[in-house]
């Protein structure tokens, strides 16, 4: 069956473009995400076109059950995953003491537990057949907080720093574990959070996901533990090392609140 790539969020955005990727070069791809009906629709289209095995497990990462459901479905079709690709996440936007309770549970159940679930179940099988990659969707806000969007910038800290540790633990092990942080991303992101206001959502600054998405392979294969695309991405990831902690919270908030 050749190579087996499990994408998480393969139905929209970075995700989407993961999929075309690795169909293309003849992987075999698993989608998964809650929404069936477009991956049923998507996974037509790469087959099609590129004439690859498309397997579609539709699935709820925000339940916390979701990982265990993913897992042994997966199993039970005979899929063994040489590429875990955990992309599905969603942001919130708003003051944290306004937000709805239930809406930032299931973003953190999604962006935390889910992404930490999913390594846990899949990285044993990886370790014992010496080989495996894992690729963690961050962002350049896993490197400051966000005051408008606090849960989420905590989340994606979380994926950075579980992504370099797990990294240290699985050396020579034959098993890789990549954190690519990107910046603003054409997708749909800015608009399901509600934060396609924001100066930071223009248009003309954001990087197209499928370069995105191809930097991130790369880096994947280069066994990179952190990648952050493009040159303005990583000088913003850097220089709150050099900063006052309270001057990058008030600068970060200033960027993201909504254009007036």
């Amino acid at each position: 069956m050749g190579k087996i790539v499990l994408i998480t969020g393969a139905s929209s955005g970075i995700g989407k473009e993961f999929a075309e990727i690795y169909a293309k070069q003849q992987a075999t791809v698993v989608l998964a995400s809650r929404n069936e009906d477009k991956l049923v629709a998507f996974a037509t289209q790469l087959h099609a076109r590129y004439g690859a095995k498309v397997f579609v497990i539709p699935v709820d990462l925000s339940r916390a059950d979701g990982p265990q459901l993913l897992f042994d479905e997966a199993n039970r079709r005979g899929l063994t995953i040489d590429v875990l690709i955990n992309n599905a996440g969603v942001g919130t936007y708003g003051f944290l003491h306004e937000r709805p309770i239930a809406e930032e549970l299931a973003m953190l159940q999604l962006n935390v537990h889910s992404l930490s679930h999913l390594m846990m179940l899949f990285t044993p099988g990886m370790v014992r057949r010496k080989s495996g990659q894992i690729l963690n969707i961050g962002s350049t806000t896993s490197f400051y907080p966000c005051p408008l969007s606090a849960n989420y910038s905590a989340s994606k800290a979380f994926v950075l720093y579980l992504t370099e540790a797990a990294a240290n633990e699985l050396r020579g092990t034959g098993v890789t574990v990549t954190a690519l942080c990107p910046g603003g991303t054409g997708t749909e992101f800015f608009r399901s959070a509600k934060m396609d206001r924001q100066k930071v959502a223009d248009a003309k600054a954001l990087m197209d996901p499928r370069k995105v998405a191809e930097l991130g392979v790369k880096a994947l294969n280069k066994r990179k533990v952190v990648f952050v695309p493009g040159l303005q991405n990583w000088l913003l990831t850097q220089a709150p090392r050099f900063l006052p902690r309270h001057w990058v919270t008030r600068t970060t908030r200033s960027v993201i609140e909504q254009k007036r």
